[in-house]
């Protein structure tokens, strides 16, 4: 049975892109607070390691966060089968296949942004990924091109390869992998964003589900991709102004106040501190939750200061509001 649109990340309205070392647990159940209905996905891990790891760590994640979507690094299509049906027992919406990352020790795996360059592969990766997947819905996260393959032709044969395999979304990155002498931080920042292309990939295959990602900041920014694409994911911009995503949330569920936030993630790290989490692993996802408020660094300042106390001592984050921010919207 196909997976109705609604119940997976690629579906919905807004998402929140996969970013290693930021959407860990704590991140995605903070944001799943934020945007109820927003799509959440996990940090990229390879499937040799989820396939390998016999505690269930990779797969670990609170039915709160979803709909959530496990992202998978690999091109060998055996193991990410393997890999997406452990993810489908264990309650994934959606597994996505990474194709975008620039890292160099990704491209020594022959896996990330590379596999651009080999559309033939992807299709593979991605027949074998919804072969074991069952009804949960395989996608695909990439850029618009490398800088040995830049040119849009080269993204359409691409996408056109993925959604003849029966990748249900494309998440695209407007901007090119520079392969070397870039670094993954600088594959952020310097390659133009060029969004025309995102666009023109939608009006080419307008039965292909087109995620744009990449610089998006604002509700306003969201809503005018909205009229060229069917989704827009965040990256950075959610991760350091978390509220945005309660600003454009779809859902009436939202919080009107960051601090409902706040003591609904005390009640959570409460919980996570009895099986000895510190404090701090949760809080470093929140010291963006107050950007642009007046008393903003008072508040960061306070979440550092208590990073190492016990996660069982959570109501501390209450006393970390300043006074000047208790009514913050």
């Amino acid at each position: 049975m196909q997976a109705s649109p609604a119940t997976y990340p690629a579906a919905c309205r807004v998402s929140v892109a996969p970013m290693m070392q930021r959407t860990d647990r704590h991140c995605r159940y903070f944001h799943r607070l934020l945007a109820p209905a927003a799509g959440l996905y996990t940090e990229m891990v390879h499937a040799q390691a989820v396939v390998r790891a016999r505690d269930g760590r990779f797969l670990n994640h609170h039915p709160a966060e979803r709909p959530l979507a496990l992202q998978l690094g690999g091109s060998d299509p055996g193991l990410l089968a393997q890999a997406s049906a452990l993810a489908a027992d264990a309650g994934f919406n959606e597994i996505n296949l990474n194709a975008g990352c620039p890292s160099s020790r990704v491209r020594a795996g022959r896996f990330g942004a590379c596999l651009m360059h080999e559309p033939g592969l992807v299709a593979e990766c991605v027949t074998a990924m919804r072969a074991a997947a069952g009804n949960r819905p395989v996608t695909v996260k990439t850029r618009i091109g490398t800088n040995h393959k830049p040119r849009f032709e080269q993204l359409l044969t691409f996408a056109q390869a993925v959604r003849n395999a029966g990748a249900q979304a494309l998440a695209v990155h407007a901007r090119i992998a520079v392969l070397e002498g870039l670094s993954p931080r600088e594959n952020r920042n310097v390659p133009p964003l060029r969004y025309e292309a995102v666009y023109r990939l939608k009006r080419e295959l307008p039965e292909l589900r087109v995620v744009l990602n990449g610089g998006v900041s604002s509700a306003a920014e969201i809503a005018a991709h909205i009229r060229h694409v069917d989704g827009v994911m965040l990256g950075r911009a959610a991760y350091s102004n978390p509220w945005l995503l309660a600003a454009c949330a779809d859902s009436a569920a939202a919080p009107r106040r960051r601090e409902q936030v706040v003591k609904a993630m005390v009640d959570y790290a409460r919980r996570e501190g009895r099986s000895g989490v510190p404090l701090g692993a949760i809080t470093r996802h929140m010291a963006g939750l107050y950007a642009g408020q007046p008393g903003a660094g008072k508040w960061r300042r306070a979440l550092a200061r208590h990073a190492s106390v016990p996660a069982n001592q959570a109501a501390i984050m209450l006393d970390c509001i300043p006074s000047s921010l208790r009514r913050a919207a």
